[in-house]
């Protein structure tokens, strides 16, 4: 091989780095709420989780034909604390109309999750969930917490809410996936990954 062909050979080298790292760049330093969850549009991730009290599982496929908002929270979590009232007060209005709340605790104990409900209270529709494992979260994408999924009576993920949801922005997407509507993916605030942060 000549020099001229090295030459051009070590471009290509040096090209094909250049773009590996602009997409890396691109990616991993990226905000995870600013990429569309992959799950809007598909079928939501099948669930079968005990109470956090213990008991008979709740598995989403019973649900069926509900509008089901399924949101990922944690005492250890202040933006879920905020939001906590704004999902109750929702679902108790939405309840004779076909929407189940289902909350899933996330990497807490059950115990640790218990008091904090007795505390701040619970919708009497909703599923209060334990998630032994993270294997919902996981399957569902979670990165940080309050992450909120909407599901329409298809079982099709049509909504994520990403930070601290409010009973106005809840409703409002309530109303539209009752309307025939994809909401789609907002941001509404920071999040959290563990109690630390």
């Amino acid at each position: 091989m000549n020099g001229r062909h090295l030459r051009w050979a070590a471009y290509g080298i040096a090209l094909t780095a250049v773009v590996f790292a602009v997409v890396l760049a691109s990616r991993f330093g990226a905000d995870p709420g600013l990429v569309d969850s992959p799950l809007l549009g598909e079928q939501a991730p099948g669930f079968e989780l005990a109470p956090l009290e213990g008991g008979e599982p709740v598995s989403l496929a019973d649900l069926h034909g509900d509008i089901v908002v399924v949101n990922f929270f944690a005492s250890w979590c202040l933006e879920c604390r905020k939001e906590h009232r704004a999902l109750t007060s929702t679902a108790n209005a939405f309840a004779d109309d076909g929407v189940t709340l289902v909350q899933i605790a996330y990497q807490e104990s059950p115990p640790d999750t218990l008091e904090y409900l007795e505390t701040e209270g619970r919708a009497d529709s909703a599923f209060y969930l334990a998630d032994p494992g993270s294997r919902t979260a996981i399957a569902y994408g979670v990165f940080g917490i309050p992450e909120t999924f909407f599901i329409d009576d298809d079982g099709v993920v049509v909504g994520k809410i990403i930070g601290e949801s409010d009973a106005l922005t809840l409703g409002a997407t309530i109303d539209a996936i009752r309307r025939g509507e994809t909401p789609g993916q907002s941001v509404t605030g920071d999040t959290r990954q563990s109690p630390d942060g």
